[in-house]
Order: structure tokens, then sequence, then C-alpha cells
């Protein structure tokens, strides 16, 4: 049987390793992006090439017009689509002291907002299938110096659980919380390391490690509403 996956944010980084990683799996690809198109592009190419097909559905996540047209738009193309992966994140400090209204907004939108009605739009569209959520490990603790993004995350986590539960049978849904895996703006690799040697495994984690997390939950038909912490230990401390 055909299959398709619709990743969020999936021109680069992790979302890349997904699009890659499914498609050797024998996935085609709807192909999310923003801001990344040329990134999204190119990355359509190399599935083609690959041979499978590649969609490439540009959407502004913190726009609720937007995000309602997105599933629809995935549907025309891939009725086939029976795995949503939410990866499209905003990161970014903030403490509440400093918090807007518009940024809170903003970032709820994407993260949390996007998620929740790509979801629901995803169960009425194919009626079956599966979504992965990509949280963080940071949920599992107050992380106060980002402290909307960490807001958006927790409530991503239970949102797993309680869709699972008024989902199924016919839709699972999951999640998986990396910890530190990839640089950013505001941490470094060394930054990344530093931080990683407190760890119960004592070190920085990889992108296959988030990956494989997915692609297990993919491959066992029988779990639904649980979360697969990818972060060395993070989540224990």
């Amino acid at each position: 049987m055909k299959k398709a996956a619709l990743i969020t944010g999936g021109a680069a980084r992790i979302g890349k390793a997904l699009v890659l990683a499914l498609v050797e799996r024998g996935y085609d690809i709807a192909l999310h992006c923003r801001n990344s198109e040329r990134q999204a592009v190119r990355l359509a190419g190399a599935v083609k090439r690959a041979g499978r097909e590649c969609g490439v559905f540009c959407c502004d996540l913190s726009d609720p017009a937007a995000v309602s047209e997105l599933i629809p738009a995935v549907a025309g193309r891939f009725p086939h689509c029976r795995l949503l992966v939410n990866n499209a994140s905003v990161f970014e400090r903030g403490t509440l002291r400093d918090l807007s209204p518009s940024d809170w907004r903003r970032i709820m939108a994407v993260n949390l907002d996007a998620p929740v009605f790509l979801t629901r739009s995803f169960a009425a569209a194919f009626r079956s299938g599966h979504v992965v959520n990509l949280c963080d490990a940071k949920a599992a603790a107050n992380f106060t110096s980002h402290f909307a993004y960490t807001m958006s995350k927790k409530a991503l986590l239970d949102f797993t659980a309680m869709s699972a539960a008024a989902l199924g049978p016919a839709v699972r849904v999951n999640a998986v919380a990396p910890g530190l895996i990839l640089p950013s703006m505001e941490f470094k690799t060394r930054d990344l390391v530093r931080l990683s040697a407190g760890l119960p495994l004592g070190r920085k984690g990889a992108v296959s490690d988030v990956v494989s997390a997915v692609l297990f939950l993919e491959d066992n038909p029988y779990v639904t509403g649980q979360v697969i912490f990818a972060d060395g230990g993070m989540h224990l401390l």
C-alpha cells in the first residue's frame, strides 16, 4: 500500500532527518515549510531522486486560517497520508516578567494551537493514521528562562495524552521529547556538550536518536498516548 507523511518544519534539522528516514521506508512526503522554501525545494528534489513523491506546502502556522487549509491541501495531493509529525516549533528565551501578550499568542499559536488543529483536521480528513508530536524534555521541568516555550510544550504533552484517548481507535497519537540534540542561536555545540556531562547518560544526543524514537512509535500499532524522552535522562533530574 502507498503511504505518505506530512512533516511540519521538515526542510531542515530534525524535520529533514525525519523526511529522509521516512523516504528510505517508502513514504511519499508532504513537506511543510514557512521561511525555508528554498531548502524545502532542494530536499523535495532529493526525495524525488530517491523514487518517492514530494510536495512542498508553505504555511504560516501562526495564522489559524492558513493552518485550516493545510490538511485539505495535503489530502488533495496525498490522499494516502497516514502520518502527521508536528515538528515545527518556535524556541525563544523570555521570562514571565518579560512576556508580552503578542509573544505569548505567537509562540502558543505555532507550538500548541497548530498541532491541536492539524491533528483534529488530520483525523477528520484521513479517518485513520498516526500523529507524532515533537515536544521537549524541558517540559518535564520548570524551564522559566523560556517561559512561553516551556508552557507550550507542557501543554503539548497533555494534548498528546488527551487526543490519543479522544481519537482512538482509528488515530494513534504519541510524542517524542528530545533533549540536548542540536545547537541553536542560543546554545552552541560546546554548550550542549558541557550541559550533557551531568546527564545520567553523560553525553549529548544525536538527531538519529530522535528519528529512531519516531520510527519506533510508527512501527508499533498498539502504542498510543505515550511519550519517549530521547534525552539521555534529562527528564529524571
